[in-house]
């Protein structure tokens, strides 16, 4: 008993687990989970590390991504060469060729007709370096992977998903030059339906890469299973003894289980189900808002109707519907598609601002408190940009920091989200390796 009063709390949850389902003395159960979890740790802050500056990578990559869209750079390299295209022209011959190249798209003839080579040597270099950082992230998430997957040091539980993560990034090269590809013969422009694919792709690769790196630095806890009672172990084990008689006798001790409480979803969880329902429902809201802004973006929506909050004014733009079938409003109708964006955020806005107020009056936890402040700030600023974004009439360096913000406010409510997770666990009951 010693042994047992001097555990922490965390050793006590891993230890209540590996006696419950694996049968081992307490002893044992209660010391090995510490030795563990201490071995464990470095090894999970870098894997955690390193998704995170992953999780950077890609949100410098939208933004250059915004960059590159909005100053007409995305079709000036006509071709994919995803190994010979890492290194830029290096010769004027080299240049001139390139230009040439350019010269022969529709977007060249019918826009930028008598751009000289300086010009175009602008455009290029936002195209290649947002070409070249797709690259730096494929090395930089690949490498570390296989360095950690070949010593054994990923946790089980994510080898696949961190391997599926990386297909998701070779798919999405291919999607970026599928995207292009639609603007090089009968456009001016790349294809708005293929430009939010490839907006949405990445932000769920980044979606995916975060929640699992805040998984690492603040693992979960599973559910504690009540606990069984001896009969039943002895009858799975094929043991019957003098205590296997259907004595129902419980596993744990009172004073132990009331220790173990808040594992079993009482009043110990960080958040409800309720909660937990809120913030994914603003998860969906920030996405849906994301996808809608990347039709703006892919239409130019943002160039007309530079006022607010009234359009052409009106609540509702007379041209909303003036295409058919209706449904083709929302994607090709530059009226309908920015009317969309706009009732989306606010609707976005007022949600985010409503789940504060009332998390304000519940008594949260202050993790949650301070996630809910987080988010209601970053929404505030988002929503601030999007208007002076329209107002002015689609700045570059605004614009980019509208884009940027659409991913720091998924961002704060991904953190939102895992805030209200059950209570947590010891590392090497959640992550063993």
């Amino acid at each position: 008993m010693t042994g047992l009063s001097a555990a922490s709390d965390s050793d006590l949850v891993s230890a209540c687990i590996r006696w419950h389902l694996q049968g081992v003395s307490l002893p044992t159960a209660t010391v090995e989970p510490a030795a563990r979890t201490e071995a464990a740790a470095p090894i999970l802050r870098a894997v955690a590390a390193w998704l995170f500056l992953c999780c950077g990578m890609i949100f410098v990559m939208v933004v250059i991504g915004g960059i590159t869209r909005l100053t007409l750079s995305g079709l000036s390299i006509t071709e994919w060469q995803p190994v010979t295209g890492t290194l830029p022209p290096l010769s004027a011959a080299s240049w001139v060729a390139e230009f040439e190249k350019y010269q022969q798209i529709p977007q060249y003839r019918l826009i930028n007709a008598g751009m000289s080579l300086a010009e175009f040597q602008t455009i290029y270099w936002w195209e290649y370096v947002h070409r070249l950082w797709g690259r730096l992230i494929g090395f930089a998430y690949a490498l570390p992977f296989l360095y950690f997957w070949l010593r054994g040091q990923l946790p089980r539980r994510l080898a696949w998903p961190l391997a599926g993560i990386f297909a998701l990034g070779a798919a999405q090269g291919l999607l970026g030059w599928y995207m292009v590809e639609s603007g090089l013969a009968d456009r001016v422009e790349v294809s708005q339906y293929r430009l939010v694919a490839h907006l949405a792709l990445a932000l769920a690769i980044y979606a995916v890469t975060l929640w699992i790196a805040l998984g690492l630095v603040v693992p979960a806890a599973p559910k504690c299973p009540s606990p069984p009672f001896r009969g039943e172990r002895e009858a799975r084990e094929g043991e019957v003894g003098s205590l296997g008689r259907g004595s129902g006798i419980p596993h744990l001790t009172p004073t132990l289980s009331a220790r173990l409480g808040p594992l079993g979803g009482g009043e110990g969880e960080t958040g409800g189900p309720v909660w937990r329902r809120a913030a994914e429902a603003v998860i969906a809201l920030v996405a849906l808002t994301i996808v809608a802004g990347g039709f703006v973006a892919g239409l130019h929506a943002g160039l007309v109707y530079n006022t607010f909050p009234l359009m052409d004014g009106g609540l509702v733009p007379a041209d909303y519907a003036q295409l058919q079938p209706f449904v083709r409003n929302w994607f090709e109708n530059i009226a309908a598609v920015q009317f969309d964006h706009r009732l989306l955020a606010m609707i976005t806005a007022a949600s985010v601002l409503a789940l504060w107020l009332v998390g304000s009056l519940a008594g949260l936890p202050r993790p949650i408190r301070l996630a809910m402040h987080g988010l209601l700030a970053v929404a505030t600023l988002q929503f601030a940009l999007g208007v002076a974004t329209l107002l002015l009439v689609v700045p570059i360096p605004l614009a980019a920091a509208h884009q940027g913000g659409a991913v720091l406010l998924l961002t704060a409510a991904i953190a939102l989200r895992h805030t209200l997770r059950p209570s947590q666990l010891d590392v090497a009951a959640s992550a063993a390796i």
